[in-house]
């Protein structure tokens, strides 16, 4: 037997046995990443799988590989009205909090740790970064659910602190061992990589989706492929140019994800798997590079700086930073407690052994053992803590199961099938009675075995599954529709008008979407708008009933067949 047969088979056996700890993350109450580096512990030479792996070089190689696909993952994820939402706080949180933070805990654990301060401060970079990640993934499995601002703001300073703490973590290792300048050298260095970073990341990104939508692939299987190429080839460039690779590949996920590509939505899920794949390798590795009695003979050192770091040093950053934008006490309290430490501080952590730094076991033990404790606290009792402070919410409207057949190429129109589930709010209603958007085709009902042509008189029945063409941007609307909930809930998408048939009841318009216009349920927008603007149906700024605006967008003679409804902000008292 050849030595990678071997190879293969433990790499199987730690990712499997990685994927199955992973279903006992939510009855345990911990985050997957401590399961997982709990694996590789076990798996390690002082443990029952007695793997002997000492190769920081390796380590850290497969780590940054790791890291690149989970931040580009991250990128694709997240959606550009989430960035302009929260960006300010964020962009705050994600580089003044993280050196707040860094300075905070570094002079602590000089002094704990009686480490000369740059090694101090080093060490408390390395810790610096956040990874909220792992934090909604706890919350759903909990089922959790928090306001919009408050997740995106958690979100986005996760995915873009990580090259603050790589930088500050480069530098300082610069200065202690090339004997860079403390000042102007590190300012040049930050405006190198950020600037260099988030160019390359933009651009290799508007370049990728060009590309993509134009070139024809011989196998729709080569699309991901592709796309996680364009992610690696922007992290190459900015870190060979001496940019931030991190930031360009988190960029360049951003782009390409708020983009229209073609077979999308496959290519997500090919992600989604990849981004867990490497998280698993990542952390599992991570665990194999450490010896458990190692951590022992740090534990009430690693337990001092932790509380620093949990109790002092994330709350000086974030409660000054949080009070500018006017976020709640509460609000502000979830997001101090939030400082999940994760993949990058064990990462950065094996620099220091790279580079021969004489305390650099002594750094990389504090800080494994610091990441342990933060994610098993803090990842443990953030659903209590969320609940405690009254910042939970009902789960947003979403339907019980959904597929993407294909995404049409040039086409602005995706194939989706819905499944109505057990208890489903369309069930026993008419076609006709589902309000969906105005360019929405429902083309196939099967029902068991047997193919329903789609009429308006057709009366929907649980598990029943509907092939659904529609348009990307409305989506969240036909998901609302066919949400797996008891009453729908109140439509709250300001920026986005929903086009609706001049046919659609009143009634229809409450129970698919939780919008009252408080008139009679029978009458149709039609005839609710030829009622009271009379004379002005095209001339007027729209009729506004519960804080909802109805414009007339289509006629056909007298008749309305078309009707644009959109939100109110609530301080707005006027149509937009």
């Amino acid at each position: 037997m050849f030595a990678i047969d071997r190879l293969i088979l433990l790499a199987a056996i730690l990712i499997l046995f990685g994927i199955l700890s992973s279903k006992l993350s939510a009855r345990l109450g911990l985050p997957v990443l401590v399961l997982f580096l709990l694996t590789g512990m076990l798996a390690g030479e002082s443990g029952i799988g007695g793997i002997a792996f000492d190769s920081p070089q390796a380590a850290h190689a497969l780590g940054t590989l790791a890291l690149a696909m989970i931040l580009f993952d991250g990128g694709l994820q997240t959606p550009v009205s989430s960035i302009k939402m929260v960006w300010r706080p964020a962009s705050l949180l994600a580089t003044l909090g993280v050196l707040v933070t860094a300075l905070v805990t570094g002079v602590a654990a000089a002094y704990i740790l009686d480490l000369p301060l740059l090694e101090g401060l080093l060490l408390g970079a390395i810790v610096g970064s956040t990874d909220a990640a792992a934090v909604f993934s706890l919350l759903r499995n909990a089922g959790i659910h928090i306001n919009k601002r408050l997740k995106s703001t958690l979100e986005i300073e996760s995915a873009s602190n990580d090259p603050m703490a790589i930088f500050l973590t480069v530098g300082l290792l610069e200065v202690l061992v090339n004997d860079m300048p403390f000042g102007l050298g590190l300012l040049q260095l930050f405006v190198m990589q950020m600037g260099l970073g988030a160019v390359v990341g933009l651009l290799v990104g508007w370049v990728s989706v060009r590309v993509i939508n134009r070139i024809q692939l011989v196998a729709s299987g080569l699309y991901p492929v592709m796309v996680a190429s364009c992610g690696l080839l922007a992290f190459g460039i900015a870190a060979n140019l001496g940019g931030s690779g991190f930031l360009a590949v988190f960029l360049a996920g951003v782009v390409l994800g708020n983009s229209r590509f073609v077979f999308q939505r496959g290519t997500f899920l090919f992600h989604d798997g990849l981004a867990w794949l490497s998280q698993i390798t990542m952390f599992v590795v991570l665990g194999l590079l450490v010896y458990p009695e190692s951590l022992l003979e740090v534990w009430w050192q690693g337990l001092l700086i932790a509380a620093v770091l949990i109790l002092v040093a994330r709350p000086l950053a974030v409660v000054p930073m949080l009070r500018l934008f006017r976020f709640s006490r509460n609000e502000i309290a979830l997001v101090s407690w939030v400082g999940l430490r994760g993949s990058v501080p064990i990462i950065l952590a094996i620099f220091p052994l790279m580079f021969g730094l004489p305390n650099a076991d002594l750094i990389f033990n504090v800080v494994f053992f610091v990441v342990l404790i933060s994610a098993t606290l803090q990842g443990s009792t953030l659903p209590l803590v969320a609940r405690r402070l009254g910042l939970t919410e009902p789960p947003p409207a979403a339907p019980a199961a959904t597929l993407e057949i294909t995404a049409v190429g040039d086409i602005d129109a995706d194939i989706v099938e819905y499944t109505l589930g057990e208890h489903p709010r369309a069930a026993g209603r008419l076609l006709s009675q589902m309000a969906l958007p105005d360019d929405t085709v429902v083309a196939m009902i099967t029902r068991g075995t047997t193919v329903i042509p789609p009429r308006g008189s057709t009366r929907l029945q649980q598990g029943d599954h509907l092939f659904v063409v529609l348009k990307p941007e409305t989506r969240p609307f036909v998901d609302c529709v066919f949400a797996q909930v008891a009453e729908a809930p109140r439509l709250d998408l300001p920026d986005t008008e929903l086009r609706l048939k001049g046919s659609t009841r009143v009634e229809d318009l409450r129970h698919s979407y939780g919008i009252d216009l408080a008139v009679e349920p029978q009458l149709t927008l039609d005839q609710l708008l030829r009622r009271d603007l009379a004379e002005d149906l095209k001339d007027s700024g729209g009729l506004v009933l519960d804080n909802v605006c109805l414009q007339v967008r289509g006629m056909i003679g007298n008749r309305v067949t078309t009707v644009g409804l959109r939100a109110l902000p609530q301080a707005e008292d006027a149509p937009l």
